[in-house]
């Protein structure tokens, strides 16, 4: 059967086993390639094929109901849910998405992209199913690095105090985007190096039916026993304790003996969860040897691995560098992420100082209440996480740190639109989260020295601050100045024709945008406003005073963001308001590449020109 040939998953339902194999084998392949082509999750997906189609042979989408957390392995269920002609589309602008979405197919069942929300919403699912009288089953496929989410324990202890009827398989790859870190993990791997309990319980139960005149009767018997049997080869409390029935660890990759599990489980009247063992990257040699480096890649040649498009070093390695070389005279450094270590620039601290560096796992909002403790002890935290991440932590930022006044620093990576990974990734909210607290100094760095001044800075300040910058910071034509908290930096020269004030990757544009003004007779002062909280109240007051009309431009969105800060500020000021805000409109924002998205906002080089001239000239 081709992939092509499959609209729904009714159509796998009836293959035979060689068929199977052959079809796990064909969805790698389409994986792989496009994944080398558009960019994308890779070792993650390709764990996930044989539970993909185990599920899908089991139970009756879309009527049953699967959610899958994060949503970082959901590329085989794209591919059987009648997608896999668009699947080419994967990521692109207008194409299908990375993770999954109801918009997209009635098979997506909840739209996921951040982690341990699936146990939550499955549970939610389910007791809706009850109080509506309906049949149908609930599935939540939660990977082992999920599980150091604090949702998941909630949702667990909430649903297994009612017993409601619930399956949740867990997918353990010992993998989360860091490797998995915490007690959990070391528990799961207890479990995992116990799979020689699934070969006792296989040879005992022949054995037993064997037995003449009474084999049957032994079976039923040993049946009965088998979870005080299995408990002396698996600790599986910690399951027990919350109320769920335990079964596993399974081979993730032995399609019939997990379609055999979910059957016999399929119609059980309480909460399960299901241990599947996988292999991250299973079926591409780079892959599993370096399942980090595979976990979300740019696209990249087969034949070699080199990215199609090379790229410099991000602006989080950049500053991971400069504050593991600060951390040499300052021993009150120390760094807090949430499993992503390398992905946040930190991989070369955490090789100097793994004393001083704590991956807590995917747990922003413990990570922050962390860091405010450490202050509190003396120490000077730098939390990097990535900003549509840290949105989980807003309570603790607010109440655990900035409350307090403790000197954290949050290194906010990927600000601004976060690409191909769609709505759950883009960095737009981080303004109009941060000002409204009080405190919190928020700060945006135009190039990399910039960004080390800043970071510099951050480690004298006696309080919090953020600084937001995208994964790669531009090079504009105009030389970079030392940084000085709360002032303004001029970009270009001074004109009076109009005043437009940004900061960080949209200065770039910005910058396109003034040598096209020019070119009709607008003489444009570019302001890198590279303290977003405080604001400069005398560049305000200048820019008012000389009459030269100002324009916002920012990466982010329009409600509550910078633009609204300058027209709040000039309003409190009796100045002239911003006689244009120019951001990102009040929607969530598709996958698609930063290039486009610009282009589609208006917020390109040519796309802020045509906006400015309109609000000169009218």
């Amino acid at each position: 059967m081709k992939l092509t040939d499959i609209t729904s998953p009714s159509s796998i339902k009836s293959l035979p086993e060689q068929e199977l194999q052959t079809l796990a084998g064909d969805i790698r392949e389409e994986i792989i390639r496009t994944v080398s082509l558009n960019g994308g999750h890779l070792a993650s997906n390709l764990g996930a094929v044989e539970l993909t189609i185990a599920l899908h042979r089991v139970f009756d989408c879309p009527r049953d109901k699967l959610i899958f957390d994060v949503g970082h392995q959901c590329y085989t269920h794209k591919l059987l849910t009648g997608r896999s002609a668009e699947f080419s589309t994967l990521r692109k602008l207008d194409g299908i998405c990375g993770f999954p979405r109801r918009e997209e197919s009635v098979y997506d069942a909840f739209n996921t992209g951040h982690a341990s929300t699936a146990i939550s919403a499955a549970l939610g699912m389910a007791r809706a199913r009850d109080m509506r009288g309906e049949k149908y089953k609930v599935v939540a496929v939660v990977g082992d690095g999920a599980l150091t989410g604090g949702m998941c324990y909630e949702a667990l202890n909430d649903a297994g105090s009612l017993h409601t009827p619930l399956m949740v398989v867990l997918n353990d790859n010992g993998m989360s985007i860091s490797r998995n870190v915490g007690a959990l993990s070391k528990q799961l791997t207890r479990l995992r190096i116990s799979r020689g309990w699934l070969g006792v319980k296989k040879n005992v139960a022949e054995a037993l039916r064997k037995v003449p005149g009474v084999g049957e009767r032994l079976h039923d018997a040993f049946q009965r026993v088998k979870n005080k049997i299995r408990n002396a080869f698996i600790r599986d409390k910690f399951f027990s304790a919350l109320g769920f029935e335990y079964f596993g660890p399974i081979d993730g990759q032995d399609i019939q003996g997990m379609e055999k599990v979910f059957r016999s489980l399929k119609n059980v009247d309480h909460p399960v969860v299901v241990h599947v063992v996988t292999k991250k990257g299973c079926g591409f040699h780079d892959a599993e040897e370096k399942p980090d480096k595979y976990h979300g890649v740019a696209p990249f040649y087969l034949e070699d691995g080199r990215t199609r498009n090379e790229q410099g070093p991000s602006a989080g390695t950049v500053g991971g560098k400069y504050i593991a070389r600060l951390a040499k005279e300052h021993p009150e450094i120390c760094v807090v992420t949430a499993a992503m270590t390398d992905s946040t620039g930190f991989g070369e601290f955490q090789k100097l100082y793994p004393d001083r560096l704590f991956d807590v796992g995917i747990a922003e909002e413990h990570a922050v209440t962390l860091a405010a403790g450490m202050a509190t002890g003396g120490m000077h935290p730098f939390v990097a996480i990535y900003e549509t991440f840290l949105q989980r932590a807003f309570d603790q930022i607010a109440v655990d740190v900035c409350m307090q006044n403790l000197p954290v620093c949050f290194l906010m990576d990927r600000a601004g639109i976060g690409g191909e990974d769609g709505a759950t990734h883009h960095g737009l909210m981080g303004v109009s989260m941060l000002r409204a607290i009080p405190n919190m100094a928020v700060l945006a760095p135009r190039g990399e020295s910039e960004l080390k001044d800043m970071i510099s800075w951050a480690l004298k300040h006696d309080g919090p601050c953020a600084i937001r910058y995208p994964r790669s910071l531009p090079k504009l034509d105009w030389p970079e100045k030392p940084f000085r908290f709360g002032s303004w930096e001029s970009v270009s020269a001074l004109h009076r024709d109009v005043a437009i004030l940004a900061s960080s990757a949209i200065l770039k544009e910005c910058e396109e945008a003034l040598t096209l003004l020019k070119e009709d007779d607008i003489e444009a002062y570019l302001i890198n406003a590279s303290t977003l909280q405080p604001l400069n109240t005398d560049c305000l007051r200048y820019l008012a005073k000389k009459k030269i009309p100002v324009v916002t431009v920012e990466e982010h969105f329009l409600s509550g963001g910078f633009g609204s800060a300058v027209a709040a500020c000039c309003a409190r000021m009796k100045l002239p308001a911003p006689i244009a805000m120019l951001g990102v409109p009040d929607e969530f924002v598709p996958h698609g590449s930063r290039k486009l998205l610009l282009q589609r906002y208006g917020l390109d080089g040519p796309g802020i020109a045509a906006r400015v001239k309109k609000a000169v000239k009218g």
